[in-house]
């Protein structure tokens, strides 16, 4: 059974003070405890890559071959069709379709669906995912297949993936899509402010200051879209990749973003109630506004880690940029 790509991947799971207490994927294997580098890492081509062949047209599942097992001491990697888009840089969120293989037994373990429009996206980080997929997205042009031979010192290791699809010490086969780069913040056309809400005022870089108005918090969810996106719908369950911010109506601080540390990915079925509430229904491009009553956030128990008490409401400006399922 092929493993689901959000846990192949092993994106770095939202702060736990958005989750909703579900267990969050499980991490893969660390290069470093620091950002990656602002320059792209040179991943050569080599005759391990070059055994591989992977045809068909970009954007449709390849037809994959290579003589099992692989052996590979360092990543190496080759553009298999050269796009003609902007170039990937580190830190960038790129949209992508995969097919991931397993290097010692030939077994496909996981594969996007190529329905167009791509899987869904990473930000090129090796802190927060694989470092063979960033090695393989990185410094490549929009509109690129890349094929990459991994070693497991650069995919999981001498522990494997979660689920034993990869064992310990198995290179990774990753044939990638670039399908593009994924804009930072909501590119949503700006809608007038709704009477009541909190107020949000955007710096340079996109990031919200929230204005708590005076008054009792609202008893009732209350949802607003302060820009309106065109693109794909987030449906219940898909795994969506945001920017976010969460300020208590009471002390009108911020309690939890993820401006400055990256934008964050985490399935809609895996945060509380009120926040997925706010994704779901709504569109890629789409900042929404989200006042949560404690029976949408955390209940009675609040979240004591972070000032909340059990009767605070909170307030979230999240910026929809990618949506997967």
């Amino acid at each position: 059974m092929r493993t689901s790509l959000p846990v192949l991947v092993a994106a770095a799971a939202a702060s736990a003070l958005v989750l909703a207490g579900c267990a969050s994927p499980e991490p893969a294997p660390q290069a470093s405890a620091e950002p990656a580098g602002l320059s792209c890492d040179d991943t050569p081509g080599g005759s391990v890559v070059d055994s591989v062949t992977a045809t068909g047209d970009f954007g449709v599942a390849p037809a994959v071959d290579f003589p099992e097992p692989l052996r590979v001491d360092a990543s190496q990697r080759s553009v298999v069709i050269e796009g003609t888009g902007a170039e990937v840089q580190p830190g960038d969120i790129v949209n992508f379709e995969v097919s991931i293989f397993n290097g010692t037994s030939g077994t496909l373990v996981s594969q996007s669906a190529y329905s167009g429009g791509g899987w869904g996206a990473i930000e090129v980080n090796d802190t927060k995912f694989i470092p063979g997929l960033v090695r393989t997205l990185e410094c490549v042009n929009e509109g690129s297949r890349v094929v990459s031979v991994v070693p497991a010192e650069d995919g999981f290791g001498d522990t494997g993936s979660p689920d034993g699809a990869v064992g310990p010490g198995d290179p990774l086969v990753i044939v990638a899509d670039a399908v593009g780069i994924v804009p930072a913040t909501a590119t949503g056309t700006p809608q007038p402010p709704v009477e009541g809400m909190p107020g949000v005022k955007l710096d340079s870089e996109g990031v919200p200051t929230v204005t708590i108005p005076d008054g009792e918090a609202p008893a009732e969810l209350q949802l607003a879209t302060l820009k309106q996106g065109t693109g794909e719908l987030v449906q219940e369950g898909d795994s969506v990749t945001v920017q976010y911010q969460g300020v208590n109506w009471r002390t009108g601080k911020v309690f939890d973003q993820s401006w400055g540390k990256g934008a964050a990915t985490f399935p809609t079925t895996g945060v509380v109630p009120g926040f997925s509430a706010a994704l779901v229904g709504a569109a890629v491009g789409s900042q929404v506004l989200a006042v949560l009553p404690p029976s949408q956030g955390y209940g009675e128990a609040g979240q004591p880690s972070a000032g909340i008490e059990g009767t605070d409401t909170l307030v979230f400006v999240v910026d929809i940029l990618a949506t997967s399922r």
